[in-house]
């Protein structure tokens, strides 16, 4: 975010990205760490993407160091930026996971409730970034691409929203939360190649045959 910034609107002092961070509420819709700012400002300075340009002083404000976006940073900005756009899954997926392979043994109800209490969380979710994307574009604060990317993260929580609603009454249904087809599977094809579940103990040293040669292989 703040070498995006700083390649479009030239050079700026850190409160002033801050500010623009602010304004277009990056944090929220975008997952920017507004407060991790200074600090990554410095550890761009220090691997050479942004540099010092002048400290500024209005009044009896604090000093401000002003920066500017370097060779290097312009070239970090292109690959942070194909990096976030060419990627087509959003990552791991915990609450998959924890469904999957942790749900055995929970009270059906009480995961019904559990599940339905983050949907409504989600809702306001979504709500509440409808209301701020119609607010930024009022005011003029986020242009087409910021204001289509504000509505593409309220889209992802609808549709989290419907997913829930249609898991809420999959749930009421009077079938098995998990099948063991995959683990007997698993099992079957670790029998077939000669594995066992559990790795036999290390067994004593063998006891010397009777012509005097160990029963076990020589090494060497």
């Amino acid at each position: 975010m703040a070498l995006g910034t700083l390649a479009r609107h030239g050079p700026l002092h850190g409160h002033q990205i801050r500010r623009a961070a602010e304004v277009t509420n990056v944090g929220e819709w975008g997952g920017v760490s507004v407060g991790a700012l200074y600090r990554e400002l410095r550890v761009m300075e220090r691997d050479g993407l942004i540099e010092r340009v002048r400290t500024e002083q209005v009044g009896r404000r604090p000093e401000r160091t002003v920066y500017q976006i370097t060779a290097d940073g312009h070239l970090e900005l292109v690959t942070l930026r194909e990096q976030a756009i060419r990627p087509l899954w959003h990552g791991p997926d915990p609450l998959g996971v924890a469904l999957s392979f942790a749900a055995d043994g929970m009270d059906r109800e009480e995961l019904r409730d559990t599940l339905r209490a983050r949907r409504n969380m989600l809702a306001i979710s979504a709500d509440q970034l409808r209301a701020e994307r119609e607010r930024l574009v009022a005011r003029g604060y986020v242009g087409l691409l910021q204001a289509t990317i504000i509505r593409r993260a309220q889209l992802l929580l609808e549709a989290e929203v419907s997913w829930h609603d249609e898991l809420h009454e999959d749930l009421a249904k009077d079938e098995p939360l998990t099948k063991d087809a995959a683990m007997a599977a698993a099992t079957a094809a670790a029998a077939s190649s000669g594995c066992t579940a559990d790795p036999p103990a290390a067994s004593p040293a063998a006891e010397p045959s009777a012509a005097g040669s160990s029963t076990a292989s020589d090494p060497a």
